[in-house]
């Protein structure tokens, strides 16, 4: 054993104790995976990340730093919040990037582009989502889900299998409210090996489905561009979300940056929410996480958030 750099971090929050926390070993170097693993679930975070150097490859295509992502469960090859925690802690542990503008990451899912946005304590982290992977789910197995989380069938209004390292089960509903009352029976949800994601749209323009994807269709079908939604203009959430993940050890997650991120992806892209929103999760679990999203002119989509330092020291590793 040696004593190793650590950070605890809380994401997606600018008031330590309202976002997801995140333990992050410095110097993972040495270690094997049974001892990341077994630390992992010592910590009962839900997800504990190594940083280590990147590999030679990686390296040469601009990245700065390698990270592995545990669960109490397992490895995952891509997770949102330890992202933006981990880039965090590595700054602050005095990690200089190959680039000004971002910071790259190696994960198992490949290179993740990080960007820094805003100024001073108003800063956030942005992760590029990654490419993501759709289909519809099968009926039997949304009907199962549908009855895990106690929702009648008029109360879903859309679903996706939903891949971008993790795989979630996305299901869109009617109300802000049906989200936030929702009693999962978890058992039958990890009996399942169902990770869930559910969302609804808090502004009625946008919940009903009547975004105008862009001025150019608008004018195709010879409409007026409509004015920026509210959801827009404000900083208050537009969406809320929860994620229940019983099949890896986490009954509900307060705030998860991979899930948030290939919502926007679905979402955004079939027309459902806005290219620019915030999206409240947590609530349930007394967070108050933000998350931050943003469509850029290429289609990529940006995942950000804010990011607080709450321990800092070594650990015996």
């Amino acid at each position: 054993m040696s004593q190793r750099p650590f950070q605890q971090i809380d994401v997606f929050t600018e008031t330590a104790g309202y976002g997801n926390p995140l333990a992050v070993v410095l110097d993972g170097r040495g270690l094997d995976d049974e001892a990341m693993q077994r630390f992992a679930r010592w910590t009962n975070l839900s997800e504990t990340t190594f940083l280590l150097p990147p590999s030679e490859a990686a390296r040469a295509q601009g990245a700065d730093y390698q990270v592995r992502i545990f669960t109490p469960g397992g490895e995952l090859p891509f997770a949102g919040h330890p992202t933006l925690g981990s880039c965090h802690a590595w700054l602050r542990h005095g990690g200089q990037p190959q680039r000004a503008d971002e910071v790259v990451q190696e994960c198992r899912v490949g290179l993740v582009r990080i960007r820094r946005e805003g100024q001073g304590a108003q800063q956030r982290l942005a992760f590029a989502a990654p490419a993501l992977t759709r289909s519809d789910p099968s009926p039997a197995v949304l009907s199962q889900v549908a009855r895990a989380l106690g929702l009648k069938p008029q109360q879903v209004l859309a679903a996706q299998v939903l891949d971008n390292g993790p795989v979630w089960l996305g299901l869109l509903l009617d109300h802000p409210q049906t989200v936030l009352a929702l009693q999962p029976n978890h058992l039958e949800l990890k009996a399942l090996g169902q990770k869930v994601g559910v969302v609804a749209i808090e502004h009625p323009e946008v919940r009903t489905g009547l975004i105008v994807r862009s001025n150019r269709e608008a004018r195709a079908f010879g409409q007026s561009p409509r004015p920026t939604s509210p959801v827009h203009d404000t900083t208050a959430p537009g969406l809320e979300v929860r994620a229940f993940a019983a099949p890896i050890g986490v009954m509900e997650d307060p705030v998860t940056g991979s899930l948030n991120a290939s919502l926007a992806q679905w979402l955004i892209a079939d027309g459902h929410a806005p290219r620019d929103y915030i999206a409240a999760q947590g609530t349930c679990l007394d967070r108050a996480g933000r998350v931050h999203i943003h469509c850029d002119a290429q289609q990529q989509v940006w995942v950000g958030g804010a990011s607080v330092t709450c321990i800092e020291g070594t650990v015996d590793l």
